[in-house]
């Protein structure tokens, strides 16, 4: 892991750590109480956030961040895992993830709250995955995943994914065989290019990429809904009174980040596309083209309702605990990113 830290000195966070430990009423916040208005001095929040890091950095939103008393030691982080096992060591307070995360961290014993939801306007049309299909094996249609070696990583959203296409199909996990294997970078990709596996979730970034370089490649869209879009927490962390204010900040600054996104493509190809991630300019512009602009729920009851769904098919297919995702989210914030929204708030769900 890659951290990029902020001016807040070493000394300003083992005090913030030791803080987070105390149970001293003053500090601890109830989960049922009103989230704090004023971020005390020196208060840190450490988050996984690159894709709106980059945002704020390239709108000037950062200095509302400033003014309001929030630092925040940044963590070039992103993704269930890598969040996961960085809450475990106490080295992170948020990460930016999708929704499987969430579910894993309470199966796994880490207590973690979602305090932010998105959604991509017009879902269907711009999904974040489409299924990599091998040069040479033949997969038109959902239905030709009968027998086919998928790869697949229970604790990840492309995991899920899977789960949930084989469900579409009305397949099961005995009708093809599931090879174990964690997404990272172009893993994926790789593993189909090498016919390790015949079928593989790939990002939508991915697909051009895939198709040029493999010959005899080609993609099947899903057709399901993958666009859960969510900044998860430690439970410790919002129980910290300081850190919750700040947090509080920082769910009205990110909301503003991602309506700047919408607005200003271009800057955020390069301060994020090429700036963080890497691509070529060519491949920015190509990634612009199938990536659907953010929206902002005006309520989280429809993202928590197919979060339950997720989870009882998780429950079913991976042997979990049932689990009520009401206990994972945080809704105090849900009014927190509606109000910085304000006009440009997504309803119907943004389906």
């Amino acid at each position: 892991m890659r951290f990029r830290r902020s001016t807040a000195g070493a000394a300003v966070l083992i005090g913030l750590l030791a803080g987070c430990a105390s149970t001293d009423p003053k500090t601890t916040l109830d989960l049922s109480a009103a989230l704090p208005e004023q971020v005390p001095t020196g208060t840190v929040i450490r988050i996984g956030d690159p894709a709106v890091q980059a945002d704020l950095q390239a709108s000037g939103l950062d200095k509302e961040l400033t003014d309001a008393g929030v630092r925040v030691e940044w963590a070039n982080i992103s993704g269930g895992p890598q969040s996961i096992q960085a809450f475990r060591g106490n080295k992170l307070d948020c990460s930016a993830v999708a929704d499987i995360p969430s579910l894993f961290a309470a199966w796994t014993g880490t207590p973690t709250k979602i305090v932010f939801q998105a959604v991509t306007v017009d879902p269907l049309k711009y999904p974040t995955y489409e299924l990599g299909v091998a040069p040479g094996q033949h997969v038109a249609s959902l239905a030709d995943l009968r027998g086919k070696k998928i790869a697949y990583s229970a604790g990840q959203a492309q995991g899920a994914l899977v789960l949930r296409v084989l469900q579409k199909a009305g397949l099961t996990q005995k009708d093809v065989q599931l090879v174990d294997m964690t997404s990272t970078g172009d893993t994926y990709m790789t593993a189909l290019g090498g016919k390790a596996v015949d079928v593989a979730p790939l990002g939508i970034q991915q697909v051009g990429v895939y198709k040029t370089k493999y010959a005899g490649s080609s993609t099947v869209p899903t057709g399901i809904r993958d666009d859960a879009s969510t900044l998860y927490c430690l439970t410790k962390s919002v129980q910290d009174a300081a850190k919750a204010a700040a947090l509080k900040t920082y769910v009205g600054v990110r909301t503003k980040a991602l309506l700047w996104q919408n607005e200003h493509p271009q800057e955020y190809a390069v301060a994020y596309l090429e700036g963080n991630q890497g691509l070529s300019a060519t491949a920015a512009q190509a990634y612009l083209k199938v990536q659907g602009k953010v929206g902002i729920p005006a309520s989280w009851d429809a993202a928590q309702a197919r979060l339950q769904a997720t989870a009882d098919l998780l429950s079913a297919e991976q042997d979990h605990k049932k689990l009520d995702v009401s206990t994972l989210a945080d809704r105090r914030f849900e009014s927190v990113e509606a109000a910085a929204a304000g006009s440009q708030l997504v309803t119907g769900d943004a389906s």
